[in-house]
């Protein structure tokens, strides 16, 4: 396994999961750091002007429509 670049690590910061091991439990929160990764990305890019306010609301509500699905693909119930 090759260590990531400072670059790398930096552009996808990766926190250590301190929940219940459960093999759905994590990936969904790899999924969920992906989604709070890609939802910075576009607020940085609505915030230098590169995309409108609505692209923006439009582009983090798709996200959160997929990470609601991964969810429940993996079968993670309510108040777990």
């Amino acid at each position: 396994m090759t260590k990531p670049s400072d670059r790398d690590s930096f552009l996808y910061p990766h926190s250590t999961y301190r929940g219940e091991v459960k093999p759905e439990n994590l990936v969904f929160n790899a999924n969920l750091q992906e989604f709070a990764q890609k939802v910075s990305y576009v607020c940085n890019l609505e915030t230098a002007g590169k995309i409108s306010p609505q692209e923006a609301h439009q582009e983090i509500k798709r996200l959160w429509k997929e990470l609601k699905r991964s969810k429940k693909q993996l079968g993670i119930e309510d108040g777990e």
